[in-house]
């Protein structure tokens, strides 16, 4: 699917040339030219990657960035004429992922386009793990199986979580228990046994085999 780059950057003969670029990288490229609602109108767009200048008129990137940043996790890559320091601190902290000084390379902004979208497509990969025909989707706070899909609690999903993580290896029962206080969930040794009984019974009712969530006695858990 091809990934659609947002550009807000007020000049337009540089807009139109960085369209043209990312278009001929491969990219969909949809141009900002009205900057009063830039964050909004970038975000209804659904982008993958935000291409923000930093001087746009009657507001400027600094706003427009905390704004998206607010509603948003999408890449978004910073655009100046300004060598400041304290513009690129003041951008990275307001939530912008990269920093880009004009005149850039067109070569190496596209590289750091796709650099950020790599990094996002690995981030948002890591909340699905796949183990023996179980999927469990981390953002959803729901667990898989053969087409059938149940709702976990948060005591549930962190256990399962943890343990997928690690396929193979036996998790103590200590280390889960310290997982789940530091999700400030506080749990004892009796209510951990509770908490891997109704997880079993969860996975059971999707169909997945009793012998996926392995009990080691006297050591922990595993998948």
């Amino acid at each position: 699917m091809t990934s659609r780059i947002y550009i807000i950057e007020d000049d337009a003969a540089l807009r139109r040339e960085l369209a043209h670029l990312l278009e001929l990288s491969g990219f969909e490229a949809r141009c900002c030219e009205q900057f009063t609602h830039a964050a909004a109108d970038a975000l209804a767009t659904n982008p993958d990657c935000v291409v923000l200048d930093l001087k746009l008129p009657g507001t400027d990137g600094h706003t427009v960035c905390r704004d998206i940043r607010a509603r948003s996790s999408v890449p978004i890559i910073m655009l100046t004429s300004s060598n400041s320091e304290f513009d690129e601190v003041m951008g990275m902290n307001l939530g912008a992922d990269d920093y880009v000084c004009k005149p850039y390379s067109p070569a190496v902004l596209i590289a750091r386009i796709q650099s950020l979208l790599r990094r996002s497509s690995a981030g948002a990969a890591s909340l699905r793990i796949e183990h023996k025909g179980v999927t469990l989707d981390v953002g959803a706070g729901a667990v898989s199986f053969e087409g059938k899909q149940a709702e976990l609690t948060r005591n549930e999903l962190k256990i399962l979580h943890i343990l997928m993580r690690n396929p193979g290896l036996v998790i103590s029962r200590t280390e889960i228990m310290c997982d789940l206080w530091e999700s400030d969930a506080f749990i004892d040794d009796n209510t951990l046994t509770v908490n891997v009984n109704r997880l079993r019974k969860t996975l059971g009712h999707l169909g997945v085999p009793d012998t996926f969530l392995v009990t080691r006695r006297g050591q922990g858990y595993m998948v």
